[in-house]
Parts: structure tokens; C-alpha cells; sequence
């Protein structure tokens, strides 16, 4: 069977379809990481993604333009993941913060 590029109601059909699988794909996408900040462990290593990303440091390098570049690259990502947390698991945020404080806390050179 020939395809017509003017056949709008095939057009439309191939669309919706699309559309349908993207929005599947996002709740999929979502309901793994739902999950994964759902347990301590998962959240122990979406928190050091967030540190390893520099989410909480600035990106600048003096005097190394590449370097600060790569740093924003990286500093993205993980914006992007915290957004996905602000939106979508906002409650875990608070929790993996606290736990950390605690892993923090229980570290043997910060007992003064």
C-alpha cells in the first residue's frame, strides 16, 4: 500500500499515536522515579547525583572558560533531576536532605 503525504486523517491518526506513546512513556518515566526516591537507597544516590552535578555550587572556574562551560553542562543535568523532584516528589527532597544531615552527623570526625 502507497502512502499519501496528503491523507490528513492518516496524519492525524499517526499523530495522536504518537502523542499517545510519548504520554505512556513520560508516566513510565515518572513512576520510576516516584520509586526510586520512594526508599532510602534511592535517595541516597539521586542526593549524589545532585552533589556530583554541582547543584549546589556554583559552576564559574576563574580564568578557564571551558571548564566553568562544562560545569554548567553538568550543573543542568542536575537541575533537570531536581526539578523532577520538585514537581513530581517534592516530600522526598525533605527526606533526603534530613538523611544526609544524619550520615552527616554520624561521621566520627564531626564528633565535637
Amino acid at each position: 500500500m502507497e502512502h499519501d503525504p496528503v491523507d490528513v486523517a492518516l496524519l492525524e491518526a499517526r499523530s495522536a499515536e504518537a502523542e499517545e506513546k510519548a504520554r505512556v512513556e513520560r508516566l513510565t518515566e515518572l513512576g520510576d522515579f516516584k520509586w526510586i526516591v520512594s526508599n532510602k537507597r534511592g535517595r541516597r544516590f539521586v542526593w549524589r547525583l545532585l552533589e556530583q552535578a554541582g547543584v549546589f555550587r556554583l559552576s564559574f572556574t576563574p580564568g578557564d572558560q571551558a571548564l566553568t562551560t562544562f560545569n554548567e553542562g553538568r550543573r543542568n543535568f542536575g537541575l533537570q533531576v531536581w526539578a523532577m523532584i520538585q514537581e513530581h516528589a517534592p516530600e522526598s527532597y525533605a527526606l533526603m536532605l534530613s538523611e544526609r544531615n544524619d550520615r552527616r552527623n554520624d561521621r566520627p570526625d564531626n564528633a565535637s
